[in-house]
């Protein structure tokens, strides 16, 4: 298994494959976009559920405040991701067309700036000159690495739409399972629950799981990570919603 994987690390950094996936660019990735909704979305209808049986409603109630929560709070936590990823492209291109008025009019400011970042890096002297004259000599080259070393920044940022599309869909797609077993009306209200719950700590553990593969993270921890953070939510709704129930006497179903 080592030998294999050494192998294809090797296959990988093959001159020729090295220039396939520099030439390709940085890739876009919305795993975190995915999780985020997956988990978010999971953990609100569940804890509603969760919720609802604590104070004792019938399990009519639960469907209805669940699916209102899924699609109530899955389009706002698209929105907010939304304008989360808008702002930071709108915040780099601001950065872009400062960078590149700088390097219009002054030049050898930013020459000078290109000279600091390379001596901190080790480079002097002569070599050091030619380092500059060859990146600023391309003002693409140029413009990238101020963005890089300054600022912090990747001109390849996500897009908006796509983090926020992906963000609605996991959510409603993850999110809806909880909700599964309240559309069989021939189960009683303990096994709507209990089927539920087994359906939600699958989902939980399944996207930790699907998390730790993107990260190159360990499986199983990652996964009982997710779960414990999945049923400590709708442990906490359960028990809120069964003290408020005591506190106002409020009769179950």
């Amino acid at each position: 298994m080592k030998d294999s994987h050494q192998q294809d690390l090797i296959k990988d950094h093959q001159p020729e494959m090295i220039h396939k996936r520099l030439s390709q660019g940085p890739k876009r990735e919305n795993i975190s976009d995915a999780v985020l909704g997956g988990i978010d979305g999971c953990i609100t209808t569940f804890a509603v559920v969760s919720g609802s049986v604590g104070a004792g409603f019938p399990s009519s109630v639960a469907v209805i405040l669940g699916f209102a929560n899924l699609f109530a709070d899955g389009f706002s936590m698209a929105i907010s991701n939304y304008e989360s990823s808008k702002a930071e492209s709108e915040y780099l291109e601001s950065v872009i067309k400062s960078e590149e008025q700088h390097i219009q009019e002054v030049p050898d400011g930013e020459r000078e700036e290109i000279r600091q970042i390379y001596r901190a890096k080790g480079f002097e002297g002569e070599l050091l000159e030619k380092v500059v004259d060859k990146i600023t000599t391309n003002k693409e080259v140029w413009l990238e690495i101020m963005l890089a070393e300054e600022h912090g920044l990747c001109k390849n940022s996500k897009s908006p739409i796509i983090s926020a599309s992906v963000t609605f869909l996991s959510f409603i797609a993850v999110g809806a399972v909880p909700l599964l077993p309240y559309l069989g009306s021939s189960l009683t209200m303990n096994q709507q629950f209990i089927m539920s719950a087994f359906l939600a700590g699958i989902m939980f553990f399944v996207i930790g799981m699907l998390k730790s593969l993107a990260l190159a993270k360990p499986l199983l921890l990652s996964g009982l990570r997710t779960l414990l953070t999945g049923g400590t939510a709708a442990a906490l709704a359960y028990f809120t919603a069964y003290f408020l129930r005591e506190v106002f006497n409020i009769a179950g179903s």
